[in-house]
């Protein structure tokens, strides 16, 4: 016999939570992980049932940012995974990197969001950056005490980096930096902006750059933080860069090579948001399972078995898809933008889907903002948005299987 939420389904503690998200690591993707991997996944799992998952209703609630749980994080040393450790990481493997970022998006996908956006700041810095200005700037990022942007998308420029308006002039031993970026990620409280920019026009991809600039520097302007759907707990808003003086040698490699930069940068991303998709899967799967045990006991409906055994079957595929692109980022980082293409459209539609049949599946209490499952929903939509819309992703893995035909 059904009875009615008491307690409440998600009031549980770290070893209840570590204990039913466990029930989702299938033995055919856990063989292909290092002893390692697993490991950090296990640390990952027990750090967020303490640190960051408890906090997650309130900060979707109050909107407030979700520094604290990046702190948890950092203290705990997760936040530098595939950087070197002279430069305060870990010097982990991708797949490593996967698998941490699943489980945080797993019990707050928010935080999740500011950690991956850490990531993002410090990869072309360290791909790209002189000695100093890695040094300088990566190791802040990483334990926290400076927050990072990566500012490409402007209200005319988005998936086109040719198109970007924002300019960089020379002018001796700085460039003049002017325009305007939108949607970007922490920018109402950013440190650390990489910068991309075009010094030449005429040259399209060819002529843009990317910069280092420090969020106090004169010139550089704020706007007020979006209000959103979902991802309360972090930050979106827009920058302003009006004749910023920035010196030569922060400018990331090159002149005009900041489109390698991006497209180097947006593997990292991609995986980031690919295992937000599996993470929010897999929160919507653990959050419907333990309302269902609230409400009929061990003696769970068949027909609602049926369905989380499609919904498990489902968040094996993508995370195993997940796992698989990872590792070959790892032996081989020139992997086709169709293959990390397919692997973030998939696994972030899988997010999405499961997510809004949870809600469906509960019914009234799927639309209860204390359960935590139309949270899922709510977060799982931007993913499929930024780092690439899914619809970009599909005309990249089109692309590719285009060129193949004609090579046969």
């Amino acid at each position: 016999m059904s009875r009615a939420l008491d307690p409440l389904p998600l009031d549980l503690d770290a070893a209840e939570y570590v204990g039913l998200h466990g029930l989702l690591d299938e033995q055919a993707a856990d063989q292909a992980l290092t002893e390692r991997e697993r490991e950090l996944r296990a640390y990952t799992r027990d750090v967020v049932a303490r640190e960051v998952a408890p906090a997650a209703p309130e900060l979707d609630a109050s909107h407030e940012f979700a520094g604290a749980g990046y702190m948890a994080l950092a203290s705990a040393g997760l936040t530098g995974v595939i950087f070197p450790t002279e430069l305060g990481g870990s010097a982990d493997s991708h797949v490593a990197y996967a698998v941490v970022m699943e489980e945080i998006t797993a019990g707050c996908a928010a935080t999740s969001l500011v950690f991956m956006t850490q990531t993002h700041a410090a990869y072309p810095i360290y791909l790209a950056g002189s000695e100093d200005l890695k040094q300088r700037y990566i190791p802040p990022l990483l334990s926290g005490s400076a927050y990072g942007s990566m500012a490409i998308t402007e209200p005319d420029a988005g998936s086109d980096v040719s198109s970007l308006r924002t300019t960089a002039a020379p002018a001796g031993e700085v460039y003049r930096l002017s325009g305007s970026k939108t949607f970007i990620t922490t920018g109402d409280r950013v440190d650390t902006i990489v910068c991309f920019a075009t010094t030449d026009r005429t040259s399209k991809r060819e002529g843009v750059s990317a910069f280092v600039v420090e969020g106090d520097w004169p010139g550089v302007g704020r706007g007020t933080p979006f209000e959103k759907l979902g991802m309360h707990g972090s930050s979106t808003a827009e920058l302003f860069f009006d004749e910023v003086a920035v010196p030569v040698g922060n400018r990331l490699g090159t002149e005009g090579a900041g489109w390698p930069i991006v497209m180097s940068s947006v593997i990292k991303s991609r995986i980031s948001a690919g295992a937000q998709g599996v993470g929010l899967a897999r929160s919507a799967y653990a959050r419907t399972l333990a309302v269902l045990q609230r409400l009929h006991g061990n003696l769970i409906p068949a027909e609602y078995l049926q369905v989380l055994a499609g919904w498990r079957g489902r968040i094996l595929q993508g995370r195993l898809l997940l796992h698989a692109v990872a590792r070959q980022v790892d032996r081989d980082a020139a992997v086709s933008p169709g293959q990390i293409g397919l692997m973030k459209q998939s696994c972030t539609d899988l997010g999405w889907d499961i997510s809004v049949e949870a809600v469906r599946l509960l019914g009234p209490y799927g639309d209860l903002s204390v359960l935590g499952v139309e949270r899922c929903m709510r977060d799982a939509r931007v993913t499929r948005i930024y780092d690439g819309t899914n619809e970009i992703q599909r005309m990249l893995i089109g692309r590719e299987i285009g060129s193949s035909l004609k090579e046969m």
